[in-house]
């Protein structure tokens, strides 16, 4: 097109790795155009100009790209499924340290939401936490740990009690509540995925990506899991035909990795 949309998809995966083909174009689009319009920029080719100009333009279009919002035990329906029904069935199997991925976490609420429920069963050195995500501002923003109260919209006053310490107006997560998590930069359409996963969780990120790109990523999910793991995803996030994957559905939202013999019928 004129405004040189795919020129500049293909400057940005240059420049920065991220592969915008792979996600949903109308989204992206809207949101991209909307910040190329703030700064007056007649068309992508000029908009792209600017961003390689200016680290903090460059930031701003990273965060708009990447949609980072989150918020600790976001939809805590799900959190209480998980807290009464999946982990109790992971840590009764387990013969070893739980391993738990939290794939894009954004700036930090998910992996600490699930030390803060792990903890309350086991002790910090029992499991660890990988806590990754594309973009590694809202990386810094999670190892801080301090946020403001709009992140503890579902959050109880003891938890926040127990898990925090304030300063000011904001609150801080308390050291030991870090001690199993390893926060680290990963592109989830392009670098190479860890294994052995007794608990994947990835929720409201996928449904930004095309079909093509959710099917690459399921697969690798899948293949990080251990046999009998779970994949937890987001509320619009459901998969319709999970057997191609090696997964089951367990409840709505969850998703079990088979194990290879019942794979193998199926």
């Amino acid at each position: 097109m004129a405004d040189g949309y795919e020129r500049f998809i293909a400057d940005m995966k240059q420049l920065t790795g991220i592969d915008l083909s792979l996600y949903k174009e109308e989204q992206m689009r809207r949101r991209l155009t909307a910040l190329k319009n703030k700064y007056q920029a007649a068309d992508f080719h000029e908009y792209f100009t600017l961003l390689k100009q200016d680290a903090r333009l460059l930031d701003e279009c990273l965060d708009r790209m990447t949609i980072n919002v989150s918020s600790f035990f976001r939809n805590r329906k799900r959190w209480t499924y998980l807290e009464e029904h999946i982990l109790p069935k992971l840590i009764e199997k387990r013969k070893g340290k739980l391993k738990i991925w939290s794939a894009a976490c954004s700036t930090g609420e998910e992996p600490y939401t699930l030390a803060m429920i792990l903890s309350k069963f086991l002790p910090l050195t029992d499991f660890t936490i990988l806590a990754t995500d594309i973009d590694a501002k809202v990386l810094e923003k999670a190892q801080t740990g301090l946020y403001d109260e709009r992140a503890f919209q579902e959050c109880t006053k003891d938890e926040i009690k127990t898990h925090f310490t304030q300063e000011g107006k904001l609150y801080r997560i308390t050291p030991r509540l870090k001690q199993p998590i390893r926060f680290k930069k990963h592109n989830l359409l392009s670098d190479p995925y860890e294994r052995g996963f007794d608990l994947i969780v990835c929720r409201n990120v996928l449904i930004y990506f095309t079909d093509q790109a959710k099917e690459k990523i399921y697969a690798s999910f899948s293949e990080s899991l251990m046999p009998g793991g779970f994949l937890f995803v987001g509320s619009t996030e459901q998969i319709f035909h999970p057997h191609t994957f090696h997964l089951q559905s367990s409840a709505t939202f969850f998703y079990q990795r088979m194990k290879e013999e019942v794979a193998l019928k199926n």
